[in-house]
């Protein structure tokens, strides 16, 4: 078992693209921000196959030939409304949609040497030294992009391997993190917000297909309770990649929101330290 930390408590969340860290856990980071915990975002790709689903920016030529740039000025105001302290690029180009032209780029992240691309991870946590790391699940059947699939096929090696002193021995000295969690939507927060949609007479975003996914609600051990608005700020600074109608994302007022599920939630990948069914806190059992 491992004792209680003394360190300064950090987390660090991987994510695919620019956006991504806005529709995944920003509650979460925002909350861990006020408390004073050290905040670090692992961006991996530069977002730049993103279609401009804003239909006030969709004729834009000059966002549209400047897309890298314009996804790393929104990438960098959602993570000051979230809470970020600081944003790593992990330096690789974005793979676009399954079975794209994109996916052949040579600087495609979903191509990018395996070996090389978990160096990269482990300087980063070593660096940082967070004894929580926050990627997606193991797995993603339901949606299998893939620069997401890459996130977690990187993660995992990572956080085996930031602690070994014999791998990786140019990225930094050791460092043990001791959580690696999985962001997930249950499949409670969808029915409940499907529900919620048809009480208030309202089309519901949420179609058969959706409704009958397979739930992951067995897979949590963390719920964390967060401010939703945060989420919707955070989505609303990334411009070309939200229709600020979208009824998915914003189609209920924010107090009905926050009534249904005012959470977010995470299953368990590796664990260091024993955890307890269901956690409130990402740090349960490391704070000092």
């Amino acid at each position: 078992m491992v004792a209680p930390t003394s360190e300064p408590l950090s987390i660090l969340t991987v994510h695919a693209h620019p956006d991504d860290e806005s529709s995944k856990g920003p509650g979460t980071i925002a909350r861990y921000h006020a408390e004073g915990v050290r905040t670090t975002l692992v961006c991996c790709t530069g977002g730049e196959e993103g279609d401009i689903l804003n239909p006030a920016l969709a004729e834009r030529d000059d966002i549209k030939a400047d897309m890298p740039a314009v996804r790393e000025r929104e990438l960098k105001a959602a993570a000051a409304v979230i809470g970020y302290d600081a944003i790593v690029m992990l330096g690789y180009r974005d793979s676009g949609m399954p079975e794209s032209e994109a996916n052949g780029h040579p600087d495609a992240f979903a191509r990018a040497d395996l070996d090389e691309a978990v160096g990269r991870l482990v300087e980063v946590i070593r660096r940082v030294q967070p004894q929580v790391v926050v990627t997606y699940p193991e797995s993603q059947k339901m949606y299998p992009h893939p620069d997401h699939l890459r996130v977690t096929e990187i993660s995992l090696p990572a956080f085996d391997l930031a602690g070994d002193p014999s791998a990786y021995p140019d990225a930094g000295d050791p460092w043990t993190p001791q959580k690696l969690y999985a962001t997930v939507w249950s499949k409670q927060r969808v029915m409940a917000t499907h529900q919620a949609f048809v009480e208030l007479g309202l089309e519901s975003p949420f179609d058969q297909q959706w409704l009958d996914r397979p739930g992951q609600d067995h897979l949590i051990v963390a719920r964390i309770a967060v401010h939703n608005n945060v989420r919707k700020r955070a989505l609303l600074a990334h411009e070309t990649q939200v229709d600020p109608q979208s009824p998915f994302w914003f189609g209920l007022p924010d107090d009905v929101q926050d009534r249904l599920h005012p959470y977010d939630e995470y299953c368990a990948v590796r664990m260091r330290v024993p955890i307890e069914p269901v956690e409130d806190d990402l740090f349960a059992g490391l704070r000092g």
